[in-house]
């Protein structure tokens, strides 16, 4: 399983002056370490998430800072985006970092996000798969035929061209079983997290998107790829890294409570959290931090963390992204990043000590 870091911050005012530090130092480690990815994502009009509203911008400054590891959007919000903006943007990234550019995907769940484009939030689960495929089209070398601001129809193409001939495309789930299967039938790789689903349900939706993935006409024998969100932070005394996340990330769960339980999975609206007491809240918040320190994120020693990730590979995961930016302070973070890489390292050797 391989290991990637995830950015996704609460917009804290820690370093208002170098809001990007933990960004950029933290893809110069993974670079130098064998990690395999860093990812940024697409927010807009919230603190939650809000030193992201652009992934090209802050990924291409993460390719002029780095040399191997892959550069990822974890996702474009593509409902919001005309789909050739989207391929520039990107080949844009993928030219400054000489061929490692590579888009997750995502239809988008908050409707404020969508005064960008209103006309485009009935449809945006469709849009997103025909995005999907014509950004892979212009990435390709295909035109697209376009009306012009005098009426006339052209054919136009994505410049500059990109390095890499094939882009590596994701579709991200926030734990629907169908959007697991569309991502299989366009032979794409799935990002996902456990904010909506235990993991023996995670584990019943990769098969279904393996199944989709082999049933696809052309299918070519690859076996997709499921990348997987989750909190970490790793280091040396199990009490220690408990009483230090507790705060900053009950905190994190408390600031996304809003957007998580008033989203609409499989068609459904799951809560309204402004119908929560103050007491409920607190007792949603507890239970999720308890539930993501023990199980749901790498959280604790190397010896704990590798169990995990162990556990997480067993369900068909192939990639553990790991946010790293849910409210430490930066330097305990980066601090943090050397027994991450020892559990990788682990992980790497086919070994999970301590199990």
């Amino acid at each position: 399983m391989d290991f990637s870091l995830f950015y996704f911050a609460n917009d804290s005012n820690e370093n208002e002056t170098d809001r990007y530090q933990l960004l950029l130092e933290g893809a110069k480690f993974a670079d130098r370490n064998g990690f395999s990815a860093v990812w940024t994502p697409e927010r807009h009009f919230h603190p939650f998430g809000g030193l992201y509203p652009n992934p090209a911008v802050t990924g291409a400054a993460v390719a002029a800072v780095t040399e191997r590891i892959e550069i990822r959007a974890g996702s474009v919000v593509s409902p919001l985006h005309h789909p050739l903006r989207i391929a520039e943007e990107w080949s844009v990234v993928d030219n400054i970092s000489g061929g490692r550019a590579g888009i997750s995907f995502a239809s988008g769940w908050n409707a404020a996000d969508f005064v960008l484009a209103p006309g485009n939030y009935e449809d945006r689960r469709t849009l997103v798969r025909e995005h999907v495929e014509q950004v892979r089209a212009l990435w390709r070398g295909e035109t697209m035929s376009l009306t012009d601001g005098v009426g006339t129809q052209r054919d136009v193409a994505v410049y500059p061209r990109p390095v890499r001939q094939r882009l590596p495309v994701w579709v991200t789930s926030a734990g629907s079983v169908e959007t697991f299967r569309a991502a299989g039938r366009l032979g794409a790789g799935v990002l996902t997290h456990l904010l909506g689903q235990e993991p023996d349900e995670l584990a019943g939706k990769i098969t279904a998107y393996r199944e989709a993935l082999a049933e696809r006409p052309g299918h070519d024998g690859w076996n997709g790829h499921v990348a997987l969100m989750v909190h970490t932070f790793v280091g040396d005394d199990e009490a220690e890294v408990k009483e230090l996340v507790r705060a900053p990330l009950s905190d994190y769960l408390r600031s996304s409570l809003g957007l998580l339980l008033g989203a609409r999975y499989d068609g459904a609206r799951m809560v309204d959290p402004k119908k929560l007491s103050a007491a409920d809240t607190e007792f949603i918040v507890g239970r999720a931090f308890d539930r993501y320190f023990e199980t749901g994120g790498l959280l604790g020693t190397v010896d704990k963390a590798a169990r995990t990730a162990a556990d997480f590979a067993a369900l068909g995961v192939d990639e553990a992204a790991c946010l790293i930016d849910f409210g430490l302070p930066t330097k305990a973070v980066l601090a943090g990043l050397d027994p991450l890489d020892e559990v990788r390292k682990r992980i790497a050797a086919g070994s999970a000590e301590g199990r």
